[in-house]
């Protein structure tokens, strides 16, 4: 486990699970709720246009950017110490939903409050897509809230 405190970057243990709960696709397709999506998961902006499949460096690159985001926003909302893991756990959550999403949840209020373990047991709230429960978040936010208390 790091003890690295406050980090400002997403670390291995976060990228892997990021690569590993939005898999790689080199073609645009449409995510759980029918947005157009390619790579590692970069969901396409208006205007943003990809023709024909993308390269797994492209993949990599979009990923990095889209990571950027993610770990300002992180850096934004989270007002007390934590760990690599916790920091690789939120990026994970604020990747798939958004930052806008951490900074209005009970997991931020309670890890605000420091109150860590209440704040990981939130994760396993947040499992449903169009308002259903899907199979591969639960899987993700039960991995995310494992990092975050390792």
């Amino acid at each position: 486990m790091s003890t690295e405190h406050n980090p400002r970057t997403t670390g291995e243990q976060g990228l892997a699970l990021i690569k590993e709960s939005e898999g790689l696709r080199l073609s645009t397709y449409l995510d759980a709720v029918g947005k157009p999506t390619i790579g590692y998961g970069h969901l396409i902006r208006p205007g943003e246009t990809f023709k024909g499949p993308i390269s797994q460096q492209q993949a990599e690159a979009l990923l990095r950017k889209d990571l950027a985001d993610t770990e300002q926003g992180i850096a934004k909302a989270v007002r007390v110490s934590i760990t690599q893991g916790q920091f690789d756990a939120l990026a994970s959550f604020v990747f798939n939903l958004g930052a806008g999403r951490l900074r209005s949840s009970t997991l931020l209020r309670k890890l605000n409050a420091g109150d860590y373990a209440g704040a990981a047991n939130q994760f396993l709230l947040w499992d449903k897509a169009g308002g259903k429960p899907l199979k591969g978040l639960t899987k993700r936010r039960q991995a995310e809230r494992k990092l975050f208390l390792s």
